[in-house]
């Protein structure tokens, strides 16, 4: 996999990919860093993570969450809200990854 540390430019071909698929997620629906991996058939949760902490602010990042459906650390009140607005499944605090998962389909 092509080298992911570049912060300056445009993404490389990985965290394109990765950056497209965050795009499709639907409102109200939600992908753990895993899943995106997964459905890619590339990387793991840790590849995804870095692109879209070095890349993802324009894309829905806050659809991206951590297995448990918690958000990432210091973004938890925002991300709340957007899931609020958008009517994500929740449990408390957290997205209720069972009813908001997306698995990629239509």
């Amino acid at each position: 996999m092509e080298q992911l540390s570049r912060r300056r430019g445009e993404p490389p071909p990985y965290a394109e990919r990765v950056l497209d698929l965050v795009e499709r997620i639907p409102p109200g629906r939600v992908m753990s860093y895993g899943d995106v991996a997964e459905y890619l058939g590339e990387g793991g949760p840790r590849q995804v993570g870095r692109v879209m902490s070095t890349w993802g602010g324009a894309v829905p990042w806050w659809r991206v969450i951590r297995a448990d459906g918690s958000a990432a650390p210091g973004l938890e009140a925002e991300c709340l809200a957007r899931w609020r607005e958008e009517g994500t499944p929740l449990r408390g605090t957290r997205a209720d990854m069972r009813r908001a998962r997306w698995d990629g389909g239509v």
